[in-house]
């Protein structure tokens, strides 16, 4: 319980701590901003898993402060019907970022596999500032669907957009979108050639994959394209530059802040011989509670809040048009697909932080609509502890993977993962929440089409 509540305590610091960093950038007059907040999965039950553990029952998280709270409906077209009812990231996020809905997997493209122009693209086009962060790589789904353009969210490097073997499975790639095609080249190569201004988060190894025919790489086009690559996290804070920048903190994406000890997550009860035969009968043992603790894989990564501290700094610079940023905190949603909690529960609170970064740039620049939503549902359901039905004298149990949380306050939250039996949750079809600041007051309605998010964007920007 102590390493809980001190667990507790250093993430309430480290949230006001970013608060009060962010207070000493100048505040410009005369200008429109947006600052999209992404959280990958980020639905209404890792919202109270969130606010369950960090701030407890009567707690309220940053995003509870927020005067506006909606509902966005999350919609994807279907290949062969007119919808389908659960969506991947990339398509969400390709209509986040440009008003259309898509096919799973697209990345800024369109049904007929057309480019789609994106909000950061416009922003950048009409004179704002523009920047991308994320925890994941920049190439991933959420990031790549503002920058770049390519039939699959696989095409991430100039070698697998030719096709190869991705994930143990043979995959065609986007011949297609390949340079030697004549075509856009992979997110990687679309993302040094970009307008955006700032791209921070990591992916390292799909801007130093060689082009099998060429033997380019995504790096070696940074100076031809004027760009500053920063990879070294300490040289971040000191970077002075007036050039495109990119800052790549690691090989894939970004470590997670929390897990679960000793690499736990949730686990499958076990069930007694008896109770395989008939269900009725024997026993059934539930997993160990399981204890966050910090991940020390997470070491010197930076923080998602510095990363937008840095890319906010970087696009005030001479700016009095104002900019459009787009934070995604990704691990919610990934670390929900390994059935782990505890890293979900980590991601949560970095997003929180960068909301109260936000909010304090916002303090000082007014007229800044500040979003905060999720792309899709995922995987994750608080249930009963114990069950509902325990006294009852038959063998009660959740299927799927549970995971027992040991909570601050020494209780347990108990959290299901049940989609499927394979080795990767998968995301579900809920509407999410979206919350925003007091400027989107009378500009976003109690319920909304997630292409409608884009739109009350664009037309907040003049775009």
């Amino acid at each position: 319980m102590l390493r809980s509540i001190s667990l507790l305590l250093l993430i309430i610091s480290s949230i006001i701590a970013q608060a009060q960093d962010v207070a000493g950038l100048e505040a410009t007059s005369n200008s429109r901003s947006v600052i999209l907040i992404i959280g990958d999965g980020y639905d209404d039950q890792h919202v109270t898993m969130g606010r369950n553990f960090f701030v407890g029952h009567d707690g309220e998280l940053v995003i509870d402060t927020l005067p506006v709270r909606s509902a966005v409906q999350v919609q994807t077209v279907g290949k062969d019907s007119d919808w389908v009812y659960v969506a991947d990231s990339a398509n969400t996020a390709t209509t986040l970022a440009t008003g259309i809905t898509t096919h799973m997997g697209r990345v800024g493209t369109g049904t007929e596999d057309q480019d789609l122009e994106t909000i950061a693209e416009r922003a950048s086009a009409a004179g704002y500032k523009t920047g991308i962060v994320s925890s994941s790589s920049v190439t991933d789904a959420t990031p790549a669907s503002f920058m770049a353009h390519v039939a699959s969210r696989g095409c991430e490097n100039p070698d697998i957009i030719l096709g190869g073997e991705l994930y143990s499975v043979d995959y065609v790639g986007c011949p297609q979108d390949a340079t030697s095609n004549g075509g856009p080249g992979s997110i990687a190569e679309q993302i040094m050639s970009a307008s955006i201004d700032v791209v921070l988060g990591g992916g390292l190894m799909h801007f130093t994959t060689s082009d099998p025919n060429s033997g380019k790489t995504a790096l070696m086009m940074a100076e031809e394209q004027q760009v500053t690559v920063v990879t070294n996290p300490a040289m971040l804070a000191s970077t002075a530059t007036t050039q495109r920048l990119v800052g790549l903190f690691a090989e894939g994406h970004l470590p997670v802040r929390l897990q679960g000890v000793n690499g736990r997550g949730a686990e499958q009860p076990d069930t007694s011989t008896l109770n395989k035969i008939d269900w009725r009968l024997g026993s059934v043992t539930q997993p160990d509670p399981i204890t966050c603790e910090p991940n020390p894989a997470y070491g010197n990564t930076p923080s998602l809040a510095t990363l937008t501290e840095v890319a906010l700094d970087h696009l005030s610079q001479d700016n009095e048009k104002g900019l459009f940023l787009m934070v995604e905190s990704a691990s919610i949603d990934k670390q929900s697909h390994l059935r782990n909690p505890c890293g979900s529960l980590g991601e949560i609170a970095q997003l929180e932080e960068v909301v109260s970064v936000a909010l304090s740039y916002a303090e000082l620049h007014p007229e800044t609509l500040i979003i905060v939503t999720a792309d899709h549902a995922q995987a994750a359901q608080i249930i009963p502890e114990p069950s509902l039905y325990a006294e009852i004298p038959v063998p009660v149990y959740s299927p799927g993977h549970i995971a027992r949380i040991t909570m601050p306050d020494g209780s347990l939250m108990t959290v299901n993962y049940a989609t499927n039996s394979f080795v990767s949750e998968e995301h579900t079809g809920a509407n999410v929440p979206l919350f925003a600041n007091s400027v989107g007051v009378g500009l976003l309605p109690a319920f909304l089409r997630q292409r409608q998010v884009h739109d009350v964007m664009a037309t907040f920007l003049g775009l």
